[in-house]
């Protein structure tokens, strides 16, 4: 065996083995991790939001009350997609399918009885609770 041409080494070996074992009794790395976390910007550079479409998820959007993205958010739980357009009377049947909440049904129950309704966005503005 020629140990010229090993890189490591016998020595070496032993000392990556230790630090091996190291890291698999501990269940975690030993070394020092670098961080990845963003900078802020320097001084003469301009502020930079870290959300690309301005809103945080679970923020609540211009115009919307925090209550009318709920029902929203719950209106579409219930509603497929594919079920739209839809009417009034379309809506509440589904809602009902679907056993959703009773206050869901009744809100549903108040929308005009001649519009159609591409999704639950439209649903939430004809109630009202949006732009």
């Amino acid at each position: 065996m020629d140990h010229g041409t090993n890189k490591a080494g016998p020595a070496r070996d032993d000392m990556m083995k230790k630090e091996l074992q190291g890291e698999l009794k501990a269940d975690r790395a030993l070394r020092a991790e670098e961080d990845h976390e963003l900078e802020p910007s320097g001084e003469d550079q301009p502020e930079v939001s870290r959300i690309a479409g301005g809103t945080a998820p679970g923020s609540v959007p211009d115009g919307m009350t925090p209550e009318a993205v709920e029902i929203r958010t719950e209106m579409a739980q219930h509603l497929r997609r594919s079920l739209y357009p839809a009417d009034r009377d379309t809506i509440v049947s589904t809602l009902r399918e679907n056993n959703a909440p009773d206050r869901l049904v009744a809100l549903a129950q108040r929308l005009p009885e001649n519009e159609r309704y591409e999704n639950a966005q439209r649903i939430v503005e004809s109630l009202g609770l949006s732009r």
